[in-house]
């Protein structure tokens, strides 16, 4: 696998001096870390003439060792090996280049050419200075694990840094990261940790992981136990990112994590539970099923950020635990896929909150919801200030939620509400609709936010400047529904707008070349 056929034969960039060289062969360093990079070929052999030499043409540097490795070092990856290959000051340092960085995506080649270089690089590096190695493959990616157990046995050395391996999603190599890799002796500098679908069942072999900084373990085969072992020892951790780590059910975030800052958990299916005793935690992000979570010792998060793209009601879920969950939260998003009940009336008082936006991909699904029941959490958070809340899907059909009849004041009502609202400045409603709820949701903030300073209601889910200064292509049944939206504005609620407001009404783009025809 590692050698190519004539067809698949590799470019040069430049070739190394036979110096380097086994006997038999020239070795090829073609990086090729970007997509566009230049083709031309330096010979170390030639002469600036074009005129053939029998020795390497090099110009005569004075700087000590040190400060040429360190310059060298400072080079992107592809201009290091060009330099290795004008000059022998650099060829020794290449040997230990620092950064070993392979992105597949950007060098847009076959899998066996990317495995070529990648295998070429990685025989010749000596493992001595490596601070951070990358690998990052495309779906196609494929090759047999003896490959990626002989680059991890030259990159993860005592002194590195950073650690990422990317496989492809759908990964049928079923890679498993050998633990031994992580031993005290070769890992206990590492600082930046990434892995992603494979498995990590040896978590026994690694050794004692001190300077870990971040965790990223995305589609990776772990279970709690192996997790909690894989960080016993990482007493310096801030940040611990889990996405779809299908064999952990129960997690449980000790205490002695006295540093851990900012914790992401999604699309963990097997997930029941999230026990965080970490007490400086005050970043929370999980997407999931609404499961029991208890913060224990974590009271000091900030912001928090729930979704749920899989089962409704997220925001019922929120109304009713969230208050006991994170008292002391000031900025929160909620992220629901549609809610089949309204929002209940929220007990208690988020004192701290002063940013709360809210996300709901409405569906069919949920015809009746009542986007009054929404004040709840503004009269649960005295002292918000911003509020905003994005309407996204597919445009609902006509009659499946109600709307008003223009001209037909007397069909909207009042949302209720307690007492006025002193230090709500901004509101802004993304994907606003003329459904009869929403205009009374708008009515109603205007009657009882105080001191709102800015209004912005957005017709066209916020596709309206999305690209710079070029209008984003919309569906002409989205158009349509935004011009019925314009019209409810103009009708209920553009009279009501205080003059000290700011009001802001956006609408698509009058240019009909951005619709998109049915």
């Amino acid at each position: 696998m590692a050698s190519s056929s004539s067809s698949g034969a590799l470019e040069p960039v430049a070739d190394l001096p036979p110096s380097c060289s086994p006997a038999s062969h020239r070795p090829i360093i073609d990086i090729g870390l970007t997509a566009s990079h230049a083709e031309s070929k330096v010979s170390p052999r030639q002469q600036a003439d074009g005129s053939p030499s029998a020795e390497v043409v090099e110009p005569e540097v004075t700087l000590p060792e040190d400060i040429l490795w360190k310059i060298h070092a400072l080079m992107p990856m592809q201009d290091a090996a060009r330099a290795a290959c004008l000059s022998r000051s650099f060829l020794h340092s290449w040997k230990c280049y620092p950064k070993l960085i392979f992105d597949m995506r950007a060098l847009r080649k076959q899998t066996r050419d990317f495995i070529n270089r990648v295998d070429h690089i990685m025989q010749n590096h000596s493992g001595v200075g490596v601070e951070t190695f990358k690998l990052q493959t495309r779906n196609d990616f494929s090759v047999h694990p003896s490959y990626l157990d002989r680059w991890l046995q030259v990159a993860v050395t005592p002194g590195i840094k950073e650690l990422v391996l990317g496989l492809p999603m759908e990964n049928k190599m079923k890679y498993n990261f050998p633990g031994s890799f992580l031993s005290r002796e070769r890992a206990q500098s590492i600082e930046y940790f990434h892995l992603s679908s494979c498995m990590f069942h040896s978590i026994g072999k690694a050794g004692c992981l001190s300077s870990l900084r971040t965790v990223r373990l995305h589609n990776v085969g772990i279970t709690e136990e192996e997790l909690c072992l894989l960080l016993s020892n990482s007493f310096a951790l801030e940040h611990l990112d889990l996405e779809s780590c299908y064999d952990i059910r129960c997690l449980k975030i000790s205490h002695l994590l006295s540093k851990l800052n900012r914790l992401d958990v999604e699309s963990c299916k097997m997930l029941q539970r999230i026990e965080l005793n970490a007490p400086n935690v005050s970043i929370l992000h999980y997407d999931g099923p609404t499961i029991p979570i208890s913060l224990g010792g974590s009271l000091q998060v900030k912001k928090m950020q729930m979704t749920s793209t899989v089962v409704p009601n997220l925001l019922h879920y929120a109304s009713t635990k969230l208050l006991s969950i994170a008292p002391n939260v000031e900025t929160l998003f909620l992220y629901s896929l549609y809610e089949k009940v309204n929002t209940p009336m929220v007990l208690g008082k988020f004192l701290h909150l002063k940013y709360l936006e809210i996300k709901l991909f409405m569906q069919t699904r949920s015809p009746d919801y009542d986007f009054c029941s929404l004040v709840s959490f503004l009269d649960a958070s005295p002292n918000l200030n911003m509020f905003v809340l994005r309407v996204e899907g597919p445009t609902i059909e006509p009659g499946l939620i109600p709307g008003v009849q223009i001209g037909d004041d007397s069909s909207l009502g009042s949302c209720v509400h307690k007492h006025r609202h002193r230090k709500l400045r901004s509101v802004i409603i993304n994907g606003f609709r003329p459904w009869k709820t929403m205009i009374e949701l708008t009515r109603c903030i205007l009657d009882y936010a105080t001191s709102l300073k800015h209004l912005i209601l957005d017709t066209t889910d916020g596709y309206h400047r999305r690209r710079s200064a070029k209008c984003f292509p919309l569906g002409k049944d989205t158009v349509v529904e935004a011009r019925k939206a314009l019209l409810a504005i103009r009708t209920y609620i553009a009279g009501k707008v205080p003059s000290k407001v700011n009001f802001k009404v956006l609408e698509p783009c009058n240019c009909r070349k951005c619709w998109i025809p049915l």
